[in-house]
């Protein structure tokens, strides 16, 4: 059941779940963006697209919007996801990959997940398609990748349209590609606790490059904003948009994260493997991981426990923070009209086993050491 364990208070002893990566320069470039003509959506976040698509989005065209939520709005639009569609998404994500669909009154199908991974499970996937089926939506959980190939393949055979949520696995590959060319759109998220962070902030990455202006016009307003601001613009709206830009005090954040990334996705990986290497030992703990897949981009580090109320109550008695990230929706009311008739066994038999352990660029190996050794204390094995 779960447990009211409220926020640790940040000493030089304790450590903390989550840890916001400040780039050095970051006081600089917002300075430089202050003292100029465009604090708003301006050239950087024009600059940031390009960058972006070339790091990380298989050159494929970008749109910078204010959040990761607006990224799935737009690309719920862009595919003309329409009223009482049937939409395929994970029952375990955090709420705003299927909350937009609400916005336009699609029909959710939630999938079980797989209790390896947490991913979404593609025999549950398979199972829910139906005429009505639209698209398929799916999160790679904690960085890992979902078995990518497979689900296009599904799309592919049933004319569905494939949506990524990347929101925790920015830097990730899959069969040594990048992942977003494996969806028709792939969002990412700049929220505080990201790899990279704008304080808030998203990408849009679309497979069809056709679709880039439209998303360009939704996202502000429904308006041509270049013709707009050269002048030649006719003065008409033809299509809903709304206020889903980024500006460039963001942009500037995330340009030096970006230089920075090499670094911060080492970090992370260093702490995750340390992790790793002295956990699997424990026969009373299980990582939630797949090592056949790589690419990971180790957001999370997730473990499965018997005894997870008392690990963590012993965690934070150590100034360690742990805590359950996300949570399965089919138990939020807003979701209940989708759920009838539906058994999620999978995410049942590990509702109440999963802890989330600390994973930021504020952390060291000797941290992550200290926090696995405590565990393995806590939990002895022989």
């Amino acid at each position: 059941m779960f447990k009211d364990y409220p926020l640790i208070k940040e000493s030089r002893k304790s450590v903390t779940q989550f840890y916001p990566h400040i780039p050095k320069n970051a006081v600089n470039a917002i300075k430089k963006v202050l003292s100029g003509r465009w604090i708003g959506q301006g050239p950087l976040v024009d600059k940031l697209e390009i960058i972006f698509s070339k790091k990380f989005g298989d050159n494929m065209p970008s749109v910078a919007v204010g959040s990761g939520t607006d990224a799935l709005h737009l690309s719920y639009i862009l595919a003309e996801i329409k009223k009482d569609d049937e939409i395929i998404c994970p029952v375990f994500t955090c709420t705003a990959t299927n909350i937009p669909l609400l916005y336009i009154g699609a029909k959710i199908k939630f999938a079980d997940i797989d209790p390896k991974t947490f991913n979404i499970d593609i025999d549950s996937v398979k199972k829910l398609i139906t005429k009505k089926t639209k698209a398929i939506v799916f999160v790679n959980y904690g960085g890992l990748p979902c078995n990518l190939s497979e689900l296009k393949k599904i799309a592919k055979k049933n004319k569905l349209i494939l949506i990524q949520d990347a929101a925790q696995s920015l830097g990730a590959t899959y069969q040594n590609k990048p992942i977003t060319s494996f969806a028709d759109f792939t969002i990412f998220s700049f929220q505080a606790i990201k790899q990279i962070s704008s304080g808030d902030g998203g990408m849009l990455v679309l497979k069809n490059k056709k679709l880039l202006k439209k998303a360009r016009r939704i996202r502000w307003f429904g308006i041509d904003r270049l013709a707009k601001q050269g002048g030649t613009w006719e003065n008409d709206i033809r299509e809903v948009g709304y206020k889903y830009q980024m500006t460039d005090l963001g942009a500037a954040l995330l340009l030096e994260s970006i230089k920075e990334f090499k670094k911060i996705d080492n970090c992370r990986k260093l702490i995750f493997d340390t992790y790793t290497k002295i956990l699997k030992k424990n026969t009373n703990v299980t990582i939630v991981d797949s090592s056949d897949v790589k690419g990971h981009a180790h957001w999370l580090f997730t473990i499965l426990i018997d005894k997870k109320d008392l690990l963590q109550k012993k965690l934070r008695e150590k100034l360690i923070e742990t805590n359950q990230v996300h949570f399965r929706n089919d138990r939020y009311s807003i979701f209940k009209r989708f759920i009838k008739n539906q058994k999620f066994k999978n995410m049942d038999a590990v509702e109440d086993k999963y802890l989330v352990l600390p994973i930021h660029t504020k952390m060291t190996v000797r941290d992550a050491k200290y926090i696995a050794e405590q565990i393995n204390k806590i939990l002895p094995f022989e």
